[in-house]
């Protein structure tokens, strides 16, 4: 399983590395007990190539790579999509900037036109709502942005994880934690995400609300 988690400037810092951190966990993991052959990857994208992108809170986080075309060969199984200052309204650097320059909610349709799962994290969701994907879809967001997401045309289920198949949201900022370890459990089983959950000191909480199919 390979997994891209997609950063631009703005971003919140714990959206995204917090997932990141769980899946990275997991790769090692599943490398240390390779028998059956599993392995999971994870990498920092952006679209354009740039060597780092400047977080909501000031972090530098550097960056392994652009964005593939879906098609591609090394296209990621699931692509994790952080939020961050969509309420603030940033013009320059935010969730909000990314929606109205449009690139990467364009990049979030074509991925989803090409079947693969993307997981969003707090108003990540509102880059998908953006781009059409969620209408009519089951998803969550940021509690500061929940209505916004239902007037988009979402089916707003308060949960802290949505598991709509191919479209995976979580709540506000650390409910991304939940929503990797959630999809560690779903891919690869309950006692490797104990296990992250242990080392990171982490106590999941809050409902998953499970794909319906």
């Amino acid at each position: 399983m390979n997994v891209d988690v997609l950063l631009y400037d703005g971003f919140d810092e714990l959206d995204g590395i917090g997932p990141y951190e769980v899946f990275d966990y997991a790769g090692g993991y599943l490398a240390e007990d390779d028998a059956d052959g599993r392995s999971l990857a994870v990498r920092y994208v952006t679209l354009d190539e740039r060597d780092w992108v400047t977080a909501s809170h000031g972090t530098r986080v550097g960056i392994d790579g652009v964005l593939p075309d879906p098609s591609a060969a090394d296209a990621p199984d699931l692509l994790v999509v952080p939020g961050g200052g969509w309420t603030a309204r940033d013009e320059d650097a935010s969730a909000w900037a990314e929606a109205k320059k449009g690139d990467v909610p364009r990049a979030l349709a074509e991925y989803h036109d090409a079947g693969v799962r993307i997981g969003t994290v707090c108003t990540g969701a509102m880059l998908l709502a953006e781009a059409g994907i969620t209408d009519g879809r089951r998803a969550i967001t940021h509690a500061s942005a929940v209505a916004e997401l239902r007037d988009s045309g979402a089916e707003v289920v308060e949960a802290r994880v949505v598991d709509d198949g191919d479209l995976v949201t979580a709540g506000g900022v650390t409910s991304g934690i939940d929503l990797a370890l959630y999809l560690v459990e779903r891919e690869f089983g309950a006692p490797l995400a104990e296990r992250i959950a242990t080392v990171m000191e982490h106590e999941r909480r809050g409902t998953v609300a499970d794909d319906p199919a």
